[in-house]
């Protein structure tokens, strides 16, 4: 990738890297909270600062020392929620309507040395940042690094211009933040990605791994003639006996949904012959991320990068999208599913059917 870390990147399979410490199995770092409860610090720069300042970027900045605040109902599997960071930073740049956010697990540099600096590293041994409390109890952040929340090897693929307009600015470092109200961390954090009441559960806690669904939905002659460049005239995408009993026989109910097999049924308008795709999907974050499979087909080619993504959406409904010619609305080893998805078939909304609606 050569974008931001999305949040939901942060709270998927990248965050799990081998060495990680557990939050429950870290010491406690009294300095950061005397009692062993949460803490949080944070400031708010106002104008004046801010004018005086004009190469930090920084408005706002909070750091939660703690249990995760950021966690929404997600896709990941259940027993990867111990898997947590103990350090999370969020910071405000001007001009920006929501925060952005980065999590790190903090200890000693020296664990024998009661005097020794404290540290929150990342994954891919990168540091969020490194932490001094002071004879006030003001939180002092430095070494935070300008592409704390991009990849770690974003300057060269974004070039010099656009990775300084997406880096923190030069005087962002050496923030002393303010003890506050645990509530006052959690409600800033809540700000980065607001719950929406209407998506409800996610997909891994309404679809069980014993458990048979269809999903579905046909297009009407008045749909597609105001979608001329849209090819799919019906759609399924459902889990059915086959699927069952693959996951029975060598799938993990503990990490559900990774290991699940789906299949995805498509009739297009121009053919219309229905062709049937199976996909391996995981959790990652808020989607079910699904790489095409080999099981039901011979391919030519190695079909393993031809993703589409499942989401929750409103109403019992799921959304799937197809950004890159996943679909087999094209030969999946043609030219045309070589990249982006050029049809008007990028996302579906799709609702629930009787399961004799996707009998193959």
């Amino acid at each position: 990738m050569t974008s931001r870390m999305a949040a939901g990147a942060a709270l998927g399979a990248a965050l799990f890297i081998s060495g990680t410490a557990l939050a429950d199995d870290a010491p406690k770092l009294s300095e950061l909270s005397p009692n062993g409860a949460d803490a949080c610090f944070g400031r708010v720069y106002d104008a004046a600062h801010l004018k005086a300042h004009p190469r930090q970027k920084v408005a706002r900045i909070f750091f939660y020392y703690g249990n995760d605040p950021v966690s929404r109902p997600n896709e990941e599997p259940s027993s990867m929620s111990g898997a947590a960071y103990n350090g999370f930073l969020t910071t405000t740049v001007r001009g920006a309507k929501k925060p952005e956010w980065a999590a790190g697990w903090c200890n000693k540099e020296d664990p024998s040395d009661k005097a020794s600096g404290i540290r929150c590293g990342m994954e891919c041994d990168r540091t969020l940042a490194s932490l001094k409390v002071d004879d006030k109890g003001k939180l002092i952040l430095s070494n935070v690094q300008p592409d704390v929340y991009l990849d770690a090897d974003a300057e060269e693929d974004l070039g010099t211009a656009e990775y300084d307009k997406q880096a923190l600015g030069s005087e962002d470092d050496n923030f002393r933040l303010d003890p506050m109200p645990v509530d006052t961390c959690k409600a800033e954090f809540a700000r980065i990605d607001p719950i929406d009441p209407a998506l409800g559960a996610p997909l891994r806690e309404r679809l069980k791994p014993d458990q048979a669904f269809c999903y579905g939905r046909d297009y009407d002659d008045a749909h597609l003639k105001s979608h001329p460049d849209q090819m799919t005239q019906s759609i399924r995408v459902f889990r059915g006996p086959i699927e069952l009993a693959s996951f029975a026989a060598g799938g993990d109910t503990a990490n559900w949904p990774d290991g699940a097999d789906i299949a995805v049924s498509v009739t297009t308008r121009q053919k219309g012959t229905k062709v049937t795709q199976t996909y391996s999907c995981q959790g990652e974050a808020d989607q079910w991320r699904c790489s095409a499979s080999s099981k039901m087909s011979d391919f030519a080619c190695d079909i393993s990068q031809k993703e589409i993504f499942l989401k929750r959406g409103a109403s019992g409904t799921m959304m799937l999208a197809n950004p890159n010619s996943a679909l087999a609305i094209v030969d999946l080893c043609s030219k045309a599913a070589g990249g982006k998805t050029k049809s008007d078939d990028k996302v579906y909304r799709l609702n629930p059917m009787p399961q004799s609606a996707c009998t193959p």
